[in-house]
C-alpha cells in the first residue's frame, strides 16, 4: 500500500486539491480573456481552468507505475485508483460545500462540481488514451468550452459544463454521468498500452 501511494503520488493530488480550492477561492471571480469562435463570449473564469489541477495530477500518478508489475500485483490496482480519485472528487465536494457554509459563495460549489467532473474526464480517457494524451485532452476542455460552448445570448451550451452556474442541472448531470462512465471505463477496460505489454 506504500508503494502504490508513493507511485500514485497521493500527496501531491492531496496538495492539488487543496491548492485548487485555495487558488480559486482568492482569485475569486477572476476573468481570463478567452475569445468565442461560437455565439457571444460569456464569463471566462480563472475557476473554471484551476480546477483541472487535481486530475491532471492524478493522471501523472496513473502514470508512474510499472505496468507489468501492477499485472501480476496481488492487490486490484485498478480498484485502488478508481478509489482515490472517487475519494478526491467526494473530498472536493465536501471543501466545496464546507466554503460555501463559510460564506464564500457560489463560486465554492462550482470548484468542487467541477473538480469532480475534471477527475470523471481523467478516469474515462486514462484507459482510452493513456496518461499524457489523457491530461492534454483534459486540459483543453475547459478552453474548448470558453471558445465554442456560448449562446449567442452570452449562456453556456448545455454541454459546457464547466461554465455553468453552481445551480445548474445540466452541468450536475453532464458531472454524474462523466464519473460514472469513467468509473465503468477504468474498472472495467485494460489500458492500450498494458495489453502491448503483454503481446510483447
Amino acid at each position: 500500500m506504500i508503494w502504490w501511494c508513493k507511485a500514485r503520488a497521493v500527496p501531491a493530488v492531496a496538495a492539488a486539491l487543496a491548492g485548487t480550492f485555495a487558488l480559486g477561492l482568492l482569485v475569486g471571480d477572476g476573468e481570463l480573456p478567452v475569445p468565442a469562435l461560437r455565439g457571444q463570449a460569456g464569463h471566462f473564469l480563472v475557476a473554471h481552468v484551476v480546477t483541472l489541477l487535481p486530475a491532471v495530477v492524478l493522471l501523472h500518478g496513473l502514470g508512474r507505475g510499472d505496468l507489468r508489475t501492477e499485472l501480476v500485483a496481488g492487490r486490484f490496482l485498478r480498484g485502488l485508483d478508481v478509489a482515490l480519485a472517487l475519494t478526491v472528487a467526494a473530498a472536493g465536494a465536501v471543501l466545496g460545500a464546507l466554503a460555501f457554509a463559510a460564506g464564500q459563495g457560489e463560486l465554492s460549489l462550482v470548484l468542487g462540481r467541477n473538480t469532480a467532473g475534471y477527475l470523471g474526464l481523467a478516469l474515462l480517457l486514462h484507459p482510452l488514451l493513456g496518461h499524457r494524451p489523457a491530461a492534454a485532452a483534459i486540459a483543453v476542455t475547459p478552453l474548448l468550452c470558453s471558445a465554442a460552448g456560448w449562446h449567442p445570448d452570452g449562456r453556456p451550451q448545455p454541454w459546457a459544463w464547466p461554465l455553468h452556474p453552481a445551480d445548474s442541472r445540466y452541468a450536475l448531470a453532464a458531472v454524474a454521468l462523466t464519473t460514472l462512465a469513467g468509473t465503468t471505463c477504468a474498472l472495467l477496460r485494460r489500458h492500450p498500452a498494458t495489453e502491448l505489454r503483454i503481446l510483447a
